[in-house]
């Protein structure tokens, strides 16, 4: 028999699963929801005393009296907060857990405490200073976003989510939890809430970009699924919720790929000639024949991309790909690395292209009144400083596969960048959008809303659709329609250059 234990998150309890833990024991599974000290369960002493290590004891509570039974597969389902109690008492009975279930949760890790998977930095920050007393009050009804995505909640679940919530004890946010390593062989599938964050065709990129947190993902016993909800799924879909974990409970679920050749370092779609190229701190330029001046495109990657990653983005495929390309149709063009490498780095990302812009246009061989910038995929949040106020010199901005609004996951983003308010101060300015027909979800909901925003306010905007192309299409596809779509989209830039 299977046995689920279900954990619930911050400033909830057992009463949450109750739709998903009937649907579990209809399918025969055996359900336990594990009430939490101070949450579901009443504390005899103060909330000062309930730590992470008391919401362990509770969880071990309830695993150790099923371990003497036989032929019991126990599954433990932490949701939010509830993954750290779950993979610390895991941890100590690593012989007993046939898999763990991380939903909508983070990837917790030994010594670090709960309180850096909240996604609200401002709040994080007045935590770390313990501010708030011995317990964190529960969010009013219009600040559970702060916490999640809502999406998928009917009034009514809200209004029972927040009538039932309870104070979360501030220590077990702020104790950090403590692995042996033995959890490290068990199990687990990830469940991606794909309201509230990246889906699995996001992890694999991340994975491919080479960010190490995320390479033990790639492991055969690691499974994933996905739900088109917020955070909350066992709210909002309880009973798609408990499918996908009895799958998992069998094995099911996607594998992701470990890099072979990832995806951004195969090789650009178009065949285009070397060209010499200049190198000048974190940019490098690539000249066109004759001695100018001549305009110039400034190509900015996207991200967040590890510090660590080598060969780093301006060495990428795509990006030399098209520096050589416009630079073999007569136009200087340029590539430069930044410091994305977290979402909390758009603003240093922003003062690095500011500063190689300058550079270039400060280069005698460009002709510094006809610039135009193109900006890749998580590179878009920084289209919207120049779309908010753009220079008379900025002749054209181009932008392929962009994220247009910080997404879900991201907490708290600087207003500054958030391309889809500042497009209304775009006036005049030419923007070419390369849009992939087979784009995530979660970022193609950004694309819209911007280009909503964009007729609203009567921006200039020229769509170059790829309707088969993927997000990166110009190292995936290698299709006539990706061919055209590249020559189309740098034509469009130019033109507009030259004008």
């Amino acid at each position: 028999m299977t046995v689920f234990i279900l954990v619930a998150g911050a400033f909830t309890g057992p009463y949450v699963w109750r739709d998903t833990a009937a649907r579990l024991t209809a399918e025969g599974a055996e359900v336990h929801t594990v009430a939490l000290t101070g949450l579901g369960r009443k504390s005899a002493g103060p909330a000062a005393a309930i730590d992470l290590e008391t919401h362990i004891a509770d969880v071990l509570a309830v695993i150790d009296p099923l371990v003497a039974g036989e032929g019991r597969d126990i599954v433990l389902v932490g949701h939010d907060y509830g993954i750290h109690p779950v993979l610390g008492a895991a941890d100590r009975r690593a012989g007993a857990v046939t898999r763990i279930v991380h939903l909508d949760s983070g990837m917790p890790q030994d010594g670090v405490p709960a309180l850096a998977a909240v996604p609200d930095q401002q709040l994080r920050e007045e935590l770390a200073r313990g501010g708030g007393g011995p317990a964190l009050p529960p969010p009013a009804r219009d600040a559970w976003p702060r916490w999640g995505s809502t999406a998928g909640l009917s009034e009514a679940a809200l209004d029972g989510l927040t009538a039932l919530a309870a104070p979360q004890p501030l220590n077990t946010l702020l104790q950090p939890l403590r692995l042996t390593g033995a959890v490290a062989a068990v199990p687990v599938t990830g469940v991606l809430c794909t309201g509230n964050g990246p889906g699995i065709e996001m992890v694999q990129l991340m994975v491919d970009l080479g960010e190490p947190a995320l390479q033990p993902l790639t492991d055969p016993r690691v499974t994933f699924f996905e739900l088109p909800t917020g955070h909350w799924p066992m709210l909002s879909c309880p009973t798609e919720l408990a499918g996908i974990l009895i799958d998992a409970a069998a094995g099911g679920g996607h594998r992701l790929k470990a890099p072979g050749t990832p995806a951004h370092l195969r090789p650009f779609l178009l065949d285009v000639p070397e060209r010499p190229r200049e190198r000048t701190g974190n940019t490098d330029l690539y000249l066109p024949e004759g001695p100018g001046p001549h305009p110039a495109v400034v190509f900015v990657h996207g991200g967040p991309v590890p510090a660590e990653a080598r060969p780093t983005p301006r060495d990428w495929p795509t990006l030399t790909g098209y520096a050589g390309y416009v630079a073999g149709h007569g136009a200087v063009a340029a590539t430069l690395d930044h410091r994305l490498h977290a979402v909390t780095d758009y603003a240093r990302a922003a003062e690095d292209v500011a500063a190689a812009v300058e550079r270039v246009r400060a280069d005698p061989r460009v002709d510094a009144d006809r610039v135009a910038l193109w900006f890749f995929s998580g590179g878009g949040p920084l289209t919207a400083d120049w779309l908010a106020a753009p220079p008379a010199w900025l002749r054209c901005l181009a932008a392929n596969y962009p994220i247009l609004a910080p997404l879900p996951n991201w907490g708290v983003v600087d207003a500054r960048f958030h391309p889809v308010r500042a497009v209304a101060g775009a006036g005049k300015l030419p923007i070419v959008l390369v849009r992939a027909g087979r784009e995530m979800a979660e970022i193609a909901a950004t694309v819209a809303e911007f280009l909503t925003e964009a007729e609203r306010c009567g921006a200039d905007v020229e769509v170059v659709d790829v309707p088969e192309g993927r997000h990166g299409f110009e190292t995936l596809d290698r299709t006539d329609e990706a061919r055209e779509a590249v020559h189309r989209a740098v034509a469009a830039v130019l033109a507009r250059l030259t004008a």
